[in-house]
């Protein structure tokens, strides 16, 4: 039977070959890897075949860029059929989307936007979750995303907001560390006061990943780069978190500046032996 995954990384075409080199036993015991499906909704070639031979090593994970959840448009059914085939093709332990939107009128934007927490968007995005989960035949998980400036129109807390739309729609969170932080720093909240309120029964996930000060404005304004290692504020508050809702998948998000795989498997050990700990005391 193979191991439950633990901590994982996301998987870049410079590590394919590392990534199924890496037994699925030992140091590495319970590795995984993210993907996401748009950079493998092809009907063949090269990426397909080396995520093959991953997937014959590791679990894998399909985390959407794409679905534009909180768009104004109904999700692309084009795009639900060719992630619905990736999903019948590699069996992902989770899936997860953005809690976000990105498309408009046919196009896509090359980015995770905001909208405003009010009613009509709760209705609206709790349709479009309905509608992806009864496509995919999955249940997804909905990331919390990273804030940057302050938005009119809310009416909802955003955990709360999360937490309702889970509740309609029997979907799971995805907890993405890094963004509780960027936004507690931008908008000047409590990241620790975030956290403790996330159920932990609904959190089928957590991400960890990197972040740098805004170039012009400083560490008045973070931003959700991908691009750094995981800091320690992060590690502290991923800490509190698990101790208090006990170990889940953990990955380890690194998009830009990609160091050697070596490099990544130590803060994936690090994630791993967190939740050790926590389970040893337990």
């Amino acid at each position: 039977m193979p191991p439950l995954p633990t901590a994982g990384l996301g998987l870049k075409p410079q590590h394919y070959s590392e990534a199924a080199a890496c037994p699925a036993a030992g140091a590495q015991r319970g590795l995984w890897f993210e993907v996401h499906p748009e950079n493998y909704m092809v009907a063949g070639g090269p990426r397909l075949c080396w995520l093959e031979t991953v997937r014959a090593v590791h679990p894998l994970s399909l985390h959407g860029v794409g679905l534009s959840l909180a768009g104004d448009e109904r999700p692309d059914r084009d795009h639900l059929a060719r992630f619905r085939a990736l999903i019948d093709r590699f069996e992902p332990f989770v899936v997860s989307e953005h809690l976000a939107w990105s498309r408009r009128g046919g196009v896509y934007h090359p980015d995770l936007l905001p909208v405003p927490r009010s009613r009509e968007m709760l209705n609206l995005v709790c349709d479009h979750v309905d509608e992806a989960q009864q496509a995919l035949g999955r249940r997804l998980l909905i990331e919390n995303p990273s804030a940057y400036l302050a938005l009119a129109g809310h009416e909802w807390d955003e955990v709360e907001f999360l937490v309702e739309i889970a509740r309609r729609t029997g979907c799971g969170l995805l907890i993405d560390v890094n963004n509780v932080h960027v936004s507690a720093s931008n908008m000047g909240f409590s990241a620790e006061a975030w956290l403790d309120a996330v159920p932990g029964e609904l959190v089928g996930e957590i991400h960890l990943a990197g972040h740098r000060p805004d170039p012009v404005w400083g560490e008045a304004l973070l931003i959700d780069s991908h691009d750094a290692p995981v800091s320690e504020t992060v590690w502290t508050l991923y800490d509190r978190l698990i101790a208090r809702i006990g170990p889940r998948p953990t990955l380890v998000e690194r998009d830009g500046d990609v160091p050697e795989f070596p490099v990544l498997l130590i803060e994936q050990a690090r994630a791993a032996a967190a939740m050790t700990a926590v389970e040893a005391v337990a």
